[in-house]
């Protein structure tokens, strides 16, 4: 069995999936116009590698609490039909040629999976590791339940999904993870084909130092 992973946020996509379900949501006036900027703030946190991820699910997701969850998916699949002309032919191209090939693909990210459920649809990606919210009389409380699909926790993530269908990395005769970011080195680490996309500073260095492929977006 081959596995092919990818990451979401600046690798699948070239954009931050987060901030567009926050302007989704602010031009639809559900969130207060300052969102934005307030989000954007837990992004140079992110990027100086200071960010609290569990703080920013409660920020993200704690003003979601007052509406039940099947409006929340009857927004997701609004913010899916809307974010479907955003997708690069590439990367759709580059998911395309592993499912070609019989491996077995997920998409891992930090981001919650209200977000994240969308663009595993428009991949055509059944399988999501994303973070999952509490929830609790049919809304979301702004928690996290059990760990965030972030830094070394994606790893574990990865860990038990595998698990579930009886395999593990040792047990894998190859396996990929596409991801722009150092901050996640764990899962980068744990593969046989590491490949850095359109990668940050640091992961762009430790590319080169360690000789993985690196892909750059046209």
């Amino acid at each position: 069995m081959k596995l092919a992973l990818f990451d979401l946020d600046h690798t699948l996509i070239p954009f931050d999936s987060g901030m567009a379900w926050t302007r989704f949501l602010v031009a639809r006036g559900v969130l207060p116009a300052d969102a934005e900027s307030v989000y954007l703030g837990y992004c140079r946190q992110y990027v100086a590698g200071t960010l609290d991820i569990r703080e920013l699910h409660q920020v993200s997701v704690a003003p979601l609490a007052r509406f039940g969850l099947a409006v929340l998916r009857q927004w997701a699949a609004e913010f899916e039909a809307e974010m479907a002309p955003q997708l690069p032919q590439a990367m759709r191209a580059l998911v395309r040629e592993h499912q070609d090939e019989g491996h077995l693909c997920a998409i891992v990210t930090a981001t919650t999976w209200l977000i994240a459920d969308p663009f595993g649809r428009l991949f055509g990606v059944a399988d999501v590791l994303a973070t999952q919210s509490l929830v609790v009389d049919d809304a979301l409380d702004g928690a996290i339940d059990g760990d965030p699909c972030f830094g070394a926790h994606k790893l574990m993530h990865v860990k038990r999904f595998l698990a579930t269908r009886g395999l593990s990395f040792e047990a894998l005769e190859r396996s990929w993870f596409y991801s722009d970011s150092i901050s996640d080195l764990p899962l980068l680490g744990a593969v046989s084909d590491p490949v850095a996309v359109c990668p940050d500073e640091r992961l762009r260095a430790l590319a080169l130092h360690s000789g993985w492929p690196i892909l750059e977006r046209a």
